[in-house]
């Protein structure tokens, strides 16, 4: 679990709650049901009319994902230069079709590097492996970066159903003064704090849901991506059969200088 995502959510959530019991005693009156199911029920529909229902149902999933850790990290970008050296020794002492054996220590959750390793096991030219695996990558990234932009919309979404239930809910406010009530400010006060309870609900939802989990999203994806291209790079040079000391060399470029690969330390 990422507990700073969880952090985030408790410190904002309870900010947001703190701020609502100094401000008044009575905070039910910042619930409302009709308000609530304006807000999603519009937010949603708006969605599974924009996207295929597959990428909008991953998009509500991402909102959990916000909590989990992502798949590669700073140290496990040092871990994955040093599987590729390894792989390294093993095609100078075997050659390439030793890696086929290496595929079946390929996690399933991580379809590029098999497809990947499986190309480079097939000896094609490394010019051709480079268009073949960076093709991979980016169709990956942009099949996997669709709910962001279901996200993206719900965001945008949101604060306009709110406003539409605040219009709603001004339309009831008139039609109520229409029939001269004895105690009209009272009739007033209550329909218009429920009329911008909704955009209250919009921009909340927008702003402290939606939006966070697109952004963690795409970071997250990005992060892959920027794994997946530096692996890539690695299997090319396995393709050419580079040493492990040009490999390290050429693929600690990628890293910050303080998690740089070192064979003598870490393989020896």
């Amino acid at each position: 679990m990422s507990l700073a995502a969880l952090l985030g959510v408790i410190f904002g959530v309870g900010l947001f709650l703190t701020s609502i019991f100094l401000s008044t005693d009575n905070m039910m009156i910042f619930f409302s049901l009709s308000s609530l199911l304006m807000v999603l029920g519009g937010t949603i529909a708006t969605a599974f009319m924009s996207f295929q229902a597959r990428y909008v149902t991953i998009a509500f999933r991402a909102i959990g994902w916000m909590f989990k850790k992502p798949k590669s990290t700073r140290e496990g970008l040092n871990e994955e230069i040093g599987r590729l050296i390894k792989w390294s020794y093993l095609v100078q002492q075997k050659g390439l079709p030793a890696l086929e054996n290496e595929i079946k220590s390929v996690k399933p959750n991580d379809p590029i590097l098999r497809y990947c390793l499986e190309l480079v096991a097939t000896a094609h030219k490394p010019a051709e492996l480079r268009i073949m695996m960076e093709t991979a990558v980016e169709s990956e990234f942009e099949r996997r970066t669709v709910p962001v932009d279901v996200l993206k919309n719900m965001a945008s979404a949101s604060p306009a159903f709110g406003m539409i239930g605040t219009l709603v809910g001004l339309v009831a406010v008139l039609q109520g003064m229409g029939v001269g009530s004895e105690n009209m400010m009272e009739v007033v006060g209550k329909g218009m704090a429920l009329a911008l309870i909704t955009t209250l609900y919009g921009v909340v939802f927008a702003r402290m849901m939606f939006l966070p989990a697109a952004t963690q999203l795409n970071q997250k994806e990005e992060i892959e991506r920027f794994r997946n291209l530096m692996v890539i790079e690695g299997l090319i040079l396995l393709s050419e059969k580079k040493g492990p000391r040009f490999m390290q060399d050429h693929l600690n470029s990628f890293l910050d200088p303080s998690i740089m690969f070192n064979i003598d330390k870490q393989l020896r």
